[in-house]
């Protein structure tokens, strides 16, 4: 029954894992280029990065790629690894040779199972390339773009580490479940494909923030903690009414998941006095009006609230997440054992 299985999935198998060989020869290229690069030049890393079209390109598509790969693995592997048989009829012969159905399926998704968890291993190798940038970051050091988005962010979070590996591995069995269900292997692949994004948006959207308890600090709001600062136009000429501020912590590589103004009694502020639009100012233009109104937001009791995660959580979050998605796909796994046992005759 292995040599059966590995012989209906050693062609897709080839072409996966002869294309992730591909990228892990550039990856182990180039990986030392960027890493030498980040020793000698240190605060501007990222000046000499935006220049590298190669690396700059490496970057970004490694971290589509990476995204994009339990996708392809969920679409191409799992839904047609058992919809296909079931589809065609070929399974009944197989079930008819003494091979039983639990043998069956556990073999499919043993084989496919396997190759998932070596193609999401490519996250790790990716991890290991962008260490040099990851360490930038750390240091404080920044870039207008992409480069200098810390990985805890949930916009890179699931491209680093070992979620990866288990996010492939669950799309290969949300690909098996949705066969076993529809049992129709286009419609199997594409109800696969919008179940993987929808896992890949849930998690970063809905679950990471709420892994683990926030830290939390309240400080005062100056010039040089203001990141944010936004507001709509006034009843009159010229005016602005100020909704929103944001600050920055001493904490590089943070990932900030609630930036909020209190006033003096505690409370979130949603509308600020008009007198606060005298602290917007250009970097730069700061005159003593502005210095003058962040010194009363301070007098008046206006305080910034922020809740964060510190870079140090970076592989217990993963850690957790990664627990979080292989437990998903045992649940599913054992679903698909008890339809097939049940259901399917």
């Amino acid at each position: 029954m292995i040599w059966l299985t590995w012989r209906q999935f050693r062609v897709s198998a080839f072409i996966m894992l002869g294309a992730l060989a591909v990228g892990l020869l550039v990856l182990g290229v180039t990986g030392p280029q960027l890493a030498d690069s980040w020793q000698v030049s240190q605060q501007s890393f990222f000046d000499q990065l935006a220049t590298d079209r190669v690396k700059t390109a490496i970057f970004h598509a490694g971290t589509a790629v990476v995204y994009a790969l339990p996708a392809v693995v969920g679409v191409f592997w799992g839904a047609p690894t058992v919809a296909r048989e079931l589809e065609a009829g070929t399974s009944r012969l197989v079930w008819t040779q003494g091979v039983t159905r639990i043998r069956w399926l556990a073999t499919k998704l043993g084989v496919a199972g396997a190759g998932a968890a070596i193609v999401g291993l490519g996250g790790l190798a990716f991890t290991w390339w962008c260490a040099p940038i990851d360490d930038a970051v750390a240091e404080g050091y920044s870039d207008p773009g992409m480069l200098s988005v810390p990985r805890l962010w949930p916009e890179l979070f699931g491209s680093r580490g070992v979620v990866p590996l288990a996010m492939t591995v669950l799309a290969l069995v949300i690909g098996v479940t949705a066969g076993l269900l529809v049992r129709r292997s286009i419609a199997a692949m594409a109800v696969t494909l919008v179940a993987v994004v929808a896992v890949q948006l849930v998690f970063p959207l809905v679950v990471q923030a709420r892994l683990l308890p926030p830290k939390e600090l309240t400080t005062t709001i100056t010039e040089d903690r203001l990141t944010e600062f936004t507001g709509r136009p006034g009843s009159a000429p010229d005016e602005m009414v100020v909704e929103r501020i944001g600050v920055s912590i001493d904490s590089p590589g943070a990932w900030i998941t609630s930036n909020q103004t209190l006033d003096d009694s505690g409370t979130v502020v949603a509308t600020f006095p008009s007198w606060v639009a005298e602290c917007a100012a250009p970097p730069g233009q700061q005159d003593a009006e502005t210095a003058a109104c962040f010194d009363r937001l301070a007098a008046e009791g206006y305080r910034q609230h922020v809740e964060y995660h510190p870079a140090s959580r970076f592989w217990t979050l993963q850690l957790i997440e990664t627990g979080l998605m292989l437990g998903l796909a045992l649940v599913l796994a054992g679903f698909c054992f008890w339809r097939i046992r049940r259901d399917l005759t």
